[in-house]
């Protein structure tokens, strides 16, 4: 799993899309042999990288961040998806319409996470999902759904993080919240607005 951009030379007008993937747990490193493991994407294009997470209010949970280096994750590998004719100014003004399809507080570990939203916009801009196996434990879950914790439920209704979760077991998952307040200072939320064509991505203020 995992592997390098290799993307070759670029037509000319169009940009490359890579995907980012960064490990959650430890465990990873053991469960990656079975094609498992819980990870973090991003998706980078025009030298930022883009992503998902969970917070508690109405509005965008995407948020940028400086390639490979997203806080609280541990980085694995980059990924070459494909190509976008998208200039730099039709992008910011597509990321900022996009960003307000998924609210932060619309997040759910099982049907809504980070992987489905990078999935997504790798799809939209070069027609080309991400790996499969990048969210693969969420697919599982959705066939696994009575098994599930009620809380991870496709029909609960609260929106949790990994740090929220207790297994059957007596365990807890202990994954790094994507907006923990020791972080927040290093992620920008996208504004939702898109009439401003160059607008300058604001601070998340919890």
């Amino acid at each position: 799993m995992g592997g390098a951009v290799s993307g070759g030379v670029a037509p000319t007008g169009e940009f490359p899309v890579v995907l980012n993937v960064y490990d959650l747990t430890p465990i990873n490193n053991y469960m990656h042999w079975c094609g498992l493991g819980i990870f973090h994407s991003a998706v980078e294009v025009h030298g930022s990288e883009y992503s998902f997470g969970a917070h508690d209010y109405p509005t965008s949970g995407v948020f940028e961040v400086e390639p490979k280096n997203c806080p609280g994750f541990l980085y694995r590998s980059t990924i070459f998806i494909g190509r976008t004719s998208l200039q730099p100014l039709e992008f910011r003004d597509f990321i900022q319409r996009m960003a307000s399809e998924y609210h932060g507080d619309t997040y759910h570990l099982i049907s809504k996470n980070c992987n489905h939203f990078t999935d997504d916009l790798s799809t939209r801009l070069t027609g080309k999902p991400i790996p499969g196996w990048v969210n693969r434990l969420a697919k599982i879950g959705v066939f696994c759904n009575c098994l599930l914790p009620e809380s991870m439920r496709l029909e609960s209704t609260e929106t949790k993080n990994l740090t929220d979760y207790d297994f059957s077991d007596g365990s807890n998952a202990t994954i790094k919240d994507p907006f923990e307040d020791d972080d927040v200072e290093d992620k920008h939320l996208l504004p939702q607005s898109s009439f401003v064509e160059n607008a300058i991505v604001q601070e998340v203020h919890r």
